[in-house]
């Protein structure tokens, strides 16, 4: 099937992707927007939390609890999803001692990944996921870069069949075999698709965002600051003038709104070790945000830069 501007707009409709801007309480910060998951219509925010890197801390006390100050700050701003993997070394026993700090929030929406080449591990290791976390389930597992990915989808399936997880997704990144890619979501009732996509790394837009809609897939964005690499790059940069009719008033929040403004787009994952870059994340998810014509603005402007 081929699909067209005019299909994808309206299958995007279809789906639940509008983003909905919830009403902040008197004096409260502004909430971030939210987009329902088309396979059960959850809404959740637009911006969520990355762990590759930033959680990565081992055992140390001091960087352990600068990780549960910016999963606090995440949590108050109105952050669900925060995401991780057994690729990111100590970030999975980082979060769970961050939720056991904070009590457990309610809040929470686990993205988590099986990531072993060796099928038959793969229930094991996502056990041991969930006890470093020290949750009762997850939400969401996702098999990490199609590593193994027919077993392990039907290890999923079934968990999910059981109740043991709640969604099952793919992921890749970096624009790495989105031929595969592709052909497992055409063939597979996937609940999430995970893959890489900002202002400057658009190849997603061509087939698996148009794709992710038709399927009725919620899409989670990785590596929206090209890990940090992005934003360094533009920092010495001027933010145009008009930036500020969209709400944004730094590149960080420049780059998420174009992310989040996409009608396929369910949850971008930026990571941070910062508390106050953590707030700046989720208010780029409230206010303003582009439509298709200022997204072609914004991009141009980048490249042009």
């Amino acid at each position: 099937m081929i699909i067209t501007r005019r299909t994808f707009v309206k299958t995007a409709a279809a789906s639940g992707a509008a983003l909905v801007l919830p009403a902040a309480a008197p004096g409260a910060p502004p909430a971030p927007a939210m987009r329902a998951v088309p396979s059960s219509g959850e809404m959740l925010p637009a911006v969520g939390l990355g762990t590759w890197i930033t959680f990565n801390v081992g055992d140390d006390p001091v960087l352990r609890d600068e990780c549960a100050e910016v999963m606090a700050a995440f949590f108050a701003a109105g952050g669900r999803m925060i995401d991780s993997s057994p690729m990111y070394g100590s970030s999975q026993p980082v979060i769970g001692y961050g939720l056991e700090k904070l009590g457990r929030p309610e809040a929470l929406f686990s993205a988590e990944k099986v990531w072993t080449s060796s099928a038959a591990d793969g229930p094991a290791q996502i056990e041991q996921s969930r006890r470093f976390w020290g949750v009762p389930r997850f939400d969401l597992v996702q098999v990490h870069n199609l590593v193994a990915w027919e077993t392990h989808l039907e290890t999923l399936f079934a968990m999910k069949a059981d109740g043991r997880i709640r969604y099952v997704g793919i992921t890749t990144s970096e624009g790495r075999r989105h031929d595969l890619f592709e052909q497992i979501m055409r063939a597979h009732p996937l609940d999430f698709v995970q893959f890489t996509y900002n202002v400057v790394d658009r190849e997603a837009e061509e087939r698996l965002l148009p794709l992710a809609a038709e399927r009725g897939m919620a899409v989670i964005v990785n590596r929206p600051f090209r890990q940090g690499a992005l934003t360094r790059q533009l920092q010495g940069e001027t933010l145009p003038d008009w930036a500020a009719g969209i709400g944004a008033a730094t590149w960080a929040q420049f780059i998420l709104k174009f992310i989040v403004s996409h009608p396929a787009v369910t949850v971008a994952l930026p990571a941070t070790t910062r508390v106050d870059h953590v707030r700046e994340n989720l208010l780029a998810a409230t206010g303003p945000l582009p439509d298709a014509a200022m997204r072609e603005r914004m991009a141009a402007y980048v490249r042009d830069l």
